[in-house]
């Protein structure tokens, strides 16, 4: 039978420039069955020696830290993220390599008596799954792989990962520097491929973790819940900032523009709806538009711009057509709004837009480019239903004239993650805490924190009567007066 390929193109120049095998249902079985018969040797090393494992690893992957940036820039178009990659992935393991013992060890606790059973006393046991699939997006596609693969290995469970079909280049080289470690490359290994691929890693694992769109997000929750295995969905967002009318405008502008155009604008947590106070609407808006002009495309220098190409193609096309509906709908484009094409890549210089109102896409769905659509509102309670009017509830931003004010607003916004007096602080939380979803911006518990750990392990309760069983004989109702 042919194997069948799957073309790739380089975000750049925009040619087709490499191709993947993909793997078929009877590939990914064979590495799924390969990895699971390996996970009880990994289990039981124990955490610590689970560590020691992973400690190995870290100084594989430090020796090429540097040029894995540069291998996964290639795949993505040269974003800031892709180049500092390989430090990035250094202290998510290191971060692992000092928390797991603990966070696994707190999550367990020792025995204990019983609550309703003085004479018998309760031990939990932690059981990994056996098997974690991971299914990942083309941005960031390392980091936000790795988010869910490093906790689950610590945790004691083997991993299949699926990367994108679009950024694949850089997952060979990756992997070069696991099988450096034996022990590591029992349990972790990866298929490349396209959605194909990604349903046959459904149906083999005992637990799936997505990064993606909501459309496939559906799908994949649905297959697993036909398999009665859990689902960890990361599905986007539509994050508003609100900008109070007490907040510096310079401070405020400077976190938008960020917060809106990192990376393209490609990030889930991008902000993607600005409400500003009436009274310093136009302010705000003529100062982000300064600030904005001065941002330069890369197309001549990944290194020396601010702004990569889009990395998925079509991705260009679909912002054009939440501009195009805003526009239509009585908005105004004041700078940026146009698909440029640099060397065959597709650029976007940052865009702020305004007239909206919430009839137009580009306050309702996903956006994922370098747009900052701007609304006024009058009162507060006006800006809070504003944002939180919306199916997603990834993260938010409040920018107020006190950490008080931006506090008060926060508590009342629908988000897993709010950003006060900034915006973009998500990597805040990576040790400290783990974070929820609202609406369709995902289901699953955390992927920060010690929550993040303990999402691949299931409690099990060792029960120890200390004192005399209960007899049958004494086991009847008498009746009373």
């Amino acid at each position: 039978m042919p194997v069948r390929t799957v073309p790739v193109r380089n975000p750049r120049t925009g040619e087709i420039d490499h191709e993947i095998a993909a793997a078929d249902a009877a590939g990914v079985a064979e590495a799924a069955s390969r990895l699971r018969s390996n996970q009880a040797a990994w289990r039981d090393l124990g955490v610590e020696g689970r560590v020691d494992v992973m400690k190995r690893w870290l100084a594989e992957f430090s020796k090429q830290a540097a040029a894995f940036g540069e291998l996964e820039a290639i795949d993505t178009g040269g974003t800031h993220t892709s180049y500092a990659q390989g430090y990035i992935t250094m202290a998510n393991v290191q971060g692992w390599i000092e928390d797991a013992a603990e966070a696994l060890r707190d999550a367990a606790g020792g025995a204990r008596a019983s609550a309703t059973m003085p004479s018998v006393s309760v031990t939990a046991q932690l059981v990994p799954y056996p098997l974690t699939g991971i299914i990942s997006p083309w941005n960031a596609p390392t980091m936000l792989a790795l988010l869910d693969a490093i906790p689950a290995l610590f945790a004691g469970s083997a991993v299949l990962w699926k990367p994108s079909e679009v950024t694949p280049r850089f997952v060979p080289t990756f992997f070069e520097t696991v099988r450096a470690v034996p022990e590591l490359a029992a349990v972790f290994d990866y298929v490349l491929g396209d959605a194909a691929t990604g349903e046959a890693l459904v149906q083999q694992a005992d637990v799936v973790c997505f990064t993606g769109s909501v459309e496939t997000g559906r799908k994949v929750a649905v297959a697993c819940a036909q398999r009665l295995i859990p689902a960890y969905l990361e599905l986007g967002g539509k994050d508003p900032a609100i900008v109070t009318a007490s907040a510096d405008l310079d401070r405020a502008t400077t976190a938008i523009l960020y917060g809106a155009t990192y990376a393209t604008g490609q990030v889930c947590y991008s902000t993607e709806r600005i409400y500003v106070d009436r009274s310093v609407h136009d302010d705000l808006v003529d100062l982000l538009v300064t600030k904005a002009q001065q941002v330069r495309l890369s197309y001549d220098n990944p290194k020396a711009g601010h702004l990569a190409p889009f990395t998925f193609g079509p991705q260009a096309e679909a912002v054009m057509g939440h501009l195009d509906d805003a526009v239509a709908k009585g908005a105004q484009v004041l700078t940026g709004g146009k698909v440029e094409i640099h060397a065959g890549g597709k650029y976007m210089r940052p865009t702020v837009v305004t007239g909206i109102d919430h009839t137009m896409q580009i306050m309702r769905d996903e956006t994922f480019g370098p747009i900052m659509p701007v609304m006024a509102y009058d009162d507060i309670a006006e800006a809070i239903a504003l944002a939180n009017d919306t199916e997603y509830g990834l993260t938010a931003s409040v920018l107020a004239g006190t950490a008080e004010e931006a506090t008060e607003i926060g508590e009342q916004l629908n988000a897993g993650s709010i950003f006060l007096q900034d915006t973009f602080l998500t990597f805040g939380k990576a040790r400290t805490i783990g974070t929820h979803a609202f609406g369709n911006s995902g289901v699953g518990g955390g992927r920060t924190g010690k929550d993040s750990i303990l999402r691949f392990v299931r409690k099990k309760a060792l029960m120890l009567q200390n004192g005399e069983p209960t007899s049958i004989l004494d086991n009847w109702y008498e009746e009373r007066d």
